[in-house]
């Protein structure tokens, strides 16, 4: 399938961030035709409720995708979740088992978050972690160009690729 249009497949995925103590885990939602990063969660367990509160908030924007892709983590295979996406009219996609490189846009996105970010900071709470990655991740959607983007943020490759609007039936 060519993805080469905003809002046309939306990409979910959690990973985890360590701190100075503990970790905390973060969700995100990111478009990947210009990869903006929709929005964002830091939580301290992985329930599917945080999942869904991340999709609502990017459902809250406008245009749907008519595909959402994740992996087959618990979260994203949780009731709650699918019929969060189903109520909307999404298909769902799932990678399948070891299948990294299907979801390889977040992935991506995990590691220059990492790299970028957290391996820069011990955090202390988890407020700081939540606070600094944020800041982060709306550095990284305004100010981070990409190769692949032709030198574009993510912010301005949302705006310039056409914006796939689906009708309702």
């Amino acid at each position: 399938m060519n993805i080469n249009q905003s809002n046309q497949v939306w990409a979910l995925d959690t990973t985890y961030i360590p701190m100075a103590r503990g970790f905390v885990y973060l969700t995100a939602v990111v478009d990947w035709a210009s990869r903006k990063v929709l929005a964002a969660r830091i939580a301290i367990t992985l329930e599917a409720c945080h999942a869904v509160a991340v999709l609502q908030e990017a459902f809250a924007r406008p245009g749907t995708p008519a595909i959402i892709n994740t992996d087959q983590g618990s979260q994203f295979t949780a009731d709650e979740f699918i019929r969060a996406v189903q109520g909307q009219g999404c298909r769902l996609s799932m990678d399948g088992r070891g299948a990294w490189r299907d979801n390889i846009f977040v992935e991506r996105l995990w590691r220059t978050v990492k790299y970028e970010e957290v391996y820069l900071h011990a955090y202390d709470s988890v407020r700081e972690a939540r606070t600094s990655i944020m800041r982060y991740l709306d550095w990284y959607n305004r100010s981070r160009p990409h190769s692949r983007l032709n030198r574009q943020t993510p912010d301005e490759a949302y705006v310039t690729r056409p914006l796939a609007v689906r009708s309702a039936a």
